[in-house]
């Protein structure tokens, strides 16, 4: 199964390649450093889905909001049915 996370871009290192162009990504306050090449339009402050170290997608606030929201309601119903 393959996942990908929506984040927020904090900042972007605009080296001399785009395709080297890479940013800091906020998972709910977990930062990875994720590549930009693939969303070139991306900027500080929009929200991105993040698969295996790309960043393949824009997301507007709302989904992405929507989306962490159920990834938290989900740990928590793992830790309420976690065994001892």
């Amino acid at each position: 199964m393959c996942l990908a996370l929506p984040g927020q871009i904090l900042d972007i290192d605009h080296g001399d390649d785009p395709l080297l162009r890479n940013g800091r990504i906020s998972f709910a306050g977990v930062v990875k450093t994720a590549n930009l090449a693939y969303v070139p339009e991306a900027g500080v402050g929009d929200y991105v889905i993040v698969h295996a170290g790309f960043a393949i997608s824009l997301l507007d606030e709302a989904e992405a909001q929507a989306s962490l929201r159920e990834f938290a309601a989900l740990a928590e119903l793992n830790a309420a049915h976690a065994m001892p």
